[in-house]
């Protein structure tokens, strides 16, 4: 039996591992999907931030390898700006500020009202509407097709887009979808707001691992669940790499409705049934 007991954990994890990974790129909300799965499943023991903060460190981890080269040139053409203010690399630089500006709200409003978020916000009933929410954004930029490049982007809408990644802290709305919508609603072509939303993702991820590094290690629940939170780390790492490089190819054709309806969907069943 405690055999038993013990696969099952493995499989709990590695699925929750595999769903956030999947859901995380996509604009459905992976942070509300896995309340939901938890209610359905019963899984009590998942509560902690540690397992979080280690499924989405392996989301990191994938969006960093899929857009090394635009982060490779990024920084080699931000320092080159610097040193030498060459113009050719203007635009560059100009973009990695923009990135630092959209994430001064999220890291303020985090810090602001983590607390009330996980205590009054992380329920099931909450995230069925958030997820109509989403949904019905995902709607109306459905047909948007924009025009602003990389280099076209302004600090008003770098602050748009970073307002909108602040809301995504709700859980049921989707991080990707709210700075995509923000982004295609401000002009950029679908592509620069591809970019500009998981680049974004970096600096915000990045920052939430190093600074709940002390909250992993404290946790009481790493020694015994030492292996399922690797094997939850390594499914989402993996589900995140080609969930994100399918959504590449699902917003080349713009086909984001399909990603609404789904909200609306699970959105009225949570409503309805939990």
């Amino acid at each position: 039996m405690e055999v038993i007991n013990s696969l099952w954990v493995l499989i709990k994890y590695t699925f929750l591992g595999l769903i956030q990974g999947f859901t995380e790129p996509i604009p459905i909300s992976s942070s509300g999907h896995l309340v939901i799965l938890r209610e359905l499943f019963g899984v009590t023991e998942v509560t902690g931030l540690s397992f979080e903060i280690l499924v989405n460190f392996g989301s990191l981890i994938a969006v960093l390898v899929i857009y090394r080269k635009d982060i490779y040139r990024l920084v080699e053409n931000g320092v080159r700006y610097i040193s030498t203010k060459d113009n050719a690399a203007k635009s560059d630089f100009q973009f990695i500020l923009f990135l630092i500006i959209a994430t001064i709200p999220t890291g303020i409003l985090g810090v602001l009202f983590e607390d009330y978020i996980e205590e009054e916000l992380s329920t099931v009933s909450v995230i069925g509407y958030t997820l109509l929410i989403t949904g019905l954004a995902l709607w109306i930029i459905r047909n948007l097709r924009g025009n602003k490049n990389d280099g076209d982007i302004t600090i008003k809408d770098a602050i748009i887009v970073g307002l909108a990644q602040s809301v995504a802290l709700i859980p049921g709305i989707s991080r990707s979808g709210a700075t995509i919508v923000a982004a295609m609603l401000v002009g950029m072509k679908s592509e620069t707001a591809l970019r500009f939303s998981f680049l974004l993702y970096i600096p915000v991820s990045l920052g939430i691992t190093v600074m709940s590094a002390g909250e992993i290690l404290g946790d009481d629940n790493i020694s015994v669940l030492a292996i399922p939170y690797i094997l939850a780390f390594a499914a989402s790492l993996v589900a995140s790499y080609y969930s994100l490089r399918w959504f590449m190819n699902v917003m080349a054709r713009g086909n984001l409705k399909y990603f609404a309806f789904y909200c609306f969907i699970v959105g009225i069943l949570v409503i309805l049934f939990l």
